[in-house]
């Protein structure tokens, strides 16, 4: 469950790595301890709202970066002219400088997994950030069939960061897992344009639109006696196979596609063979099933 010690922000800045800076003090600040490490310059105002936003989320990943990284805050408003000489235009800004030479950089409030890249590419792997490790203690509580409180902590990540995939992909495959499938696509809707099509929020959808379908095709006990009745019905073979997957029963319902694909792999343009990949993504590429079925499949097709 979701308490005190899961605040996604953590703003007191530790001594060593987060400090303040002036025009005078800068090229000690920044340049000379550049040659030690990377320094990420936070160039903001006491007016600027998004400043506000970005600078607990940017102390708290330069902390969690273990010293590979510091972070000096300049405002801009006190002293302007460094930012004026990096032809600064927009805040708030960060710069980021090694061996004293500006090296890369971001405009605008920025959510943390997005500045733990940031800062990776300086430095290398970090390790999972707090919000990470949120999103995996729900998909835990899920598994444990603790819905609620998974509920809860997706909720709380996605108040903070609206647009984590990992987040909205995990609750939404929370709802569809407890039957909401309307909600569940609901969430999905809410992924970025730019992160549609990522393998979490596909997977989800994928998985959402197989339910639908086994919702459609029929009861399971009447298709399975068609199959028996006519081993070459295919429809009868395919809506069985979707059934089967839509009770959890998935070996049996790539068996049963992966039949039809012995008997006719281009009956009703490849669906059956669709309709398996359909399952992989849904699953997701790692899956034991996943893994499995993609070898049955590519036995059939390549032997």
């Amino acid at each position: 469950m979701l308490d005190d010690s899961m605040s996604l922000t953590d703003a007191a800045p530790d001594a060593g790595l987060i400090k303040d800076t002036t025009t005078a003090t800068f090229r000690q600040d920044v340049l000379t301890e550049s040659a030690k490490q990377p320094v990420l310059v936070d160039f903001w105002a006491p007016w600027c709202g998004p400043c506000k936003q970005l600078g607990p989320i940017i102390e708290k990943t330069v902390k969690a970066a273990g010293g590979k990284v510091k972070l000096v805050k300049m405002n801009i408003d006190d002293h302007p002219q460094i930012a004026g000489q990096l032809g600064i235009q927009s805040i708030p800004a960060v710069i980021a400088f090694s061996r004293g030479q500006p090296v890369d950089g971001f405009v605008g409030a920025q959510p943390e997994g997005q500045i733990k890249s940031f800062i990776e590419k300086l430095v290398g792997p970090m390790g999972p950030t707090e919000t990470e490790e949120l999103v995996a203690e729900a998909a835990a509580l899920a598994e444990e069939g603790d819905a609620a409180g998974a509920a809860e902590i997706y909720g709380a990540v996605l108040a903070q960061e609206p647009d984590n995939v990992a987040a909205i992909a995990g609750f939404a495959r929370l709802q569809l897992d407890m039957g909401a499938t309307d909600q569940a696509r609901r969430i999905i809707e809410t992924a970025p344009a730019d992160k549609a099509n990522s393998p979490a929020i596909a997977g989800v959808r994928a998985a959402i639109e197989l339910a639908e379908q086994a919702s459609s095709v029929g009861d399971l006990d009447e298709l399975a006696k068609a199959v028996e009745a006519d081993p070459a019905n295919h429809q009868a073979r395919f809506d069985f196979a979707v059934a089967l997957n839509g009770r959890d029963r998935r070996e049996e319902a790539v068996d049963q596609l992966i039949e039809i694909i012995r008997r006719d792999r281009k009956w009703n343009e490849e669906a059956a063979r669709k309709q398996l990949l359909q399952l992989f993504e849904a699953w997701g590429p790692m899956d034991e099933m996943s893994i499995a079925g993609r070898r049955k499949l590519s036995g059939l097709l390549y032997s």
